[in-house]
């Protein structure tokens, strides 16, 4: 059943956008197009998300992580934003408290907060030691951003009980969780249980193929965003307005959602690449050398939709 009665119109959204990381060359990071874009995020009024899945946070070596988190703090002069903590494991290995702490030292170090990627020491806990374990992860940072994520982004990845969800609800320092699931259901139920807990929680939609969830009181830490940050924070207040054109605004990225985002779904991160490039932003269409690649048969495809975006842009 549609919950119509959850709709919450007139409300400030609050937008994470992941930025992703151009290249100049396979393996050579263009750093001045990163550098803009995180900057067009924070001018958007977004918070840049680094070092996520957008950012190939997963194929990265330590000398590139961190330089991203030095640049971004540089560029953010003191603003917010978050930063993906990252510990890859195998199946079967134990919780690694240690590294998330490192992961996180790193990101606050550089002023950026958390967001706590899972891993198969983290996700194949029981439930409640899965919450034990954030409780330790909150005892290790000052704040930071849960992440749940379905198994068709990625194998490690756990979409919590209504046990582990209400637990993290219970974490201060917790301030919210990003919600991969792509099921509007299991989104409105958190919604529910956040009402009922702890109104101040964040429940971010990292669903890109329901960018509307804004409606029912989500918030967002996206990759669709990052295609058109300027867009996404027009679209944001024009609902805070109570102004009817976000419908259209709406409609129009959510076309390019269901476009980027189609099987395989990693390959978004080349549509991003060439959407970004059709606006002039980027210099290249390359992306990270083992991330899977869309056919040029796209680039007109999305002209088409960048064409149908005009009456929007700047």
């Amino acid at each position: 059943m549609l919950p119509l009665s959850q709709l919450r119109p007139r409300r400030k959204i609050t937008g994470m956008s992941a930025v992703l990381l151009p290249f100049l060359s396979p393996g050579e990071v263009d750093w001045s197009s990163f550098e803009a874009h995180v900057a067009r995020t924070c001018d958007a009024g977004l918070a840049p998300a680094v070092n996520m899945d957008t950012g190939y946070v997963n194929l990265l070596d330590d000398t590139t992580r961190l330089e991203v988190l030095r640049r971004t703090q540089a560029v953010t002069s003191g603003g917010m934003y978050v930063a993906g903590a990252f510990v890859k494991d195998t199946p079967g290995s134990p919780f690694n408290l240690p590294l998330y702490s490192q992961r996180m030292e790193e990101i606050q170090k550089h002023g950026g907060t958390p967001v706590i990627f899972q891993s198969y020491g983290l996700t194949q806990q029981p439930d409640a030691d899965i919450i034990n374990a954030y409780s330790q992860i909150g005892q290790a940072c000052n704040k930071f951003i849960g992440f749940e994520l379905g198994t068709m982004f990625a194998p490690f990845g756990r979409i919590y009980s209504e046990q582990v969800y209400r637990g993290l609800l219970q974490i201060p320092q917790c301030l919210g969780a990003k919600h991969s699931s792509l099921q509007r259901e299991l989104e409105w139920q958190r919604l529910k249980w956040r009402d009922e807990v702890r109104p101040d929680f964040m429940v971010l939609t990292g669903n890109d193929l329901a960018i509307d969830m804004v409606m029912y009181g989500s918030d967002y830490l996206l990759g669709l965003s990052s295609f058109a940050p300027d867009l996404f924070a027009q679209r944001d207040a024009m609902w805070a307005a109570g102004d009817a054109n976000f419908f259209q605004l709406n409609d129009v990225l959510q076309y390019l959602g269901f476009f980027a985002f189609r099987f395989p779904v990693p390959a978004y991160k080349h549509s991003a690449a060439m959407f970004l490039h059709q606006r002039g932003w980027l210099k290249t269409t390359l992306t990270h050398p083992q991330s899977p690649e869309r056919p040029e048969s796209d680039m007109p495809i999305l002209a088409e939709i960048l064409a149908k975006l005009g009456p929007w842009l700047a």
